[in-house]
């Protein structure tokens, strides 16, 4: 007897989503000018569960930064202070900043869909209402969607060290990323950075005590204790296992 024939696989036509009902693939598209970019998107495998979450939470929790609108962030999270998060990873060392500080609000960007599915399915295992999962460009994010003054907190963490130096250029801690990001922070808020690439840390240091709506939380001017509210993650004790200096750097709003 011949063997049966297999169904052929399924080819998604081009522009099909992904995840129907999740995050899209390029949301903002063309409504913004081209410029150099800070991060690139990661193509990696994504879990049967990892893809369920996408699926089944993003239109509870998930938003994507299309530059067309403005958000209400109180209307988001009930009226809880809000801090954006730009660059989460897997999501681990959130979810967990979120279960430790349920009264704050984090507003998580990335563009690493693996990562946008854990930190969902994270959030709903551990009942987590206070993190929502933003999807693009964290610039179009500041500039376009944010109201002056909403944000109680920026967090930075790990960010893309780009250590060639033509490369620098993409680094996302620069002066026109400060002008824009002071607007958007509250007086009196506090923007962390914390990377185990030395020059980087050098840099950020140098970019930031040089701005004129940042002050260094530390009064000898240098880097800052890790805080207790940062969790260790595993890419950091990785690099702390090569011998890596990780450096948070800590600045408040004028």
């Amino acid at each position: 007897m011949s063997e049966p024939l297999k169904p052929a696989p399924y080819i998604r036509p081009k522009g099909e989503p992904r995840f129907p009902g999740g995050p899209a693939a390029d949301p903002a598209g063309s409504h913004h000018e081209r410029r150099i970019r800070s991060f690139q998107p990661r193509r990696s495998r994504v879990t049967t569960g990892q893809a369920e979450a996408l699926e089944r939470l993003w239109p509870q929790w998930g938003t994507d930064i299309d530059g067309l609108r403005t958000l209400d962030l109180d209307a988001m999270f009930d009226g809880l202070p809000v801090v954006l998060e730009i660059g989460f990873g897997m999501g681990e060392a959130t979810a967990q900043m979120a279960a430790d500080d349920p009264a704050t609000g984090i507003l998580a960007t990335d563009v690493h869909t693996p990562g946008q599915g854990n930190l969902l399915r994270l959030a709903e295992q551990n009942g987590l209402s206070n993190i929502r999962v933003a999807n693009g460009d964290a610039i179009i994010l500041l500039r376009e969607m944010l109201k002056p003054d909403s944000l109680t907190g920026l967090r930075v963490y790990f960010p893309d060290p780009w250590p060639k130096a033509r490369h620098h250029k993409r680094r996302l801690i620069q002066p026109e990323f400060l002008d824009l990001a002071a607007t958007r922070l509250a007086p009196g808020a506090v923007l962390h950075c914390a990377t185990d690439w030395e020059p980087y840390a050098g840099q950020m240091l140098e970019v930031l005590t040089a701005h004129p709506d940042f002050v260094n939380t530390q009064e000898d001017g240098g880097y800052a204790p890790r805080p207790e509210f940062r969790p260790l993650t595993r890419f950091e004790g990785q690099g702390l296992d090569k011998g890596h200096v990780v450096q948070d750097l800590l600045f408040r709003r004028r």
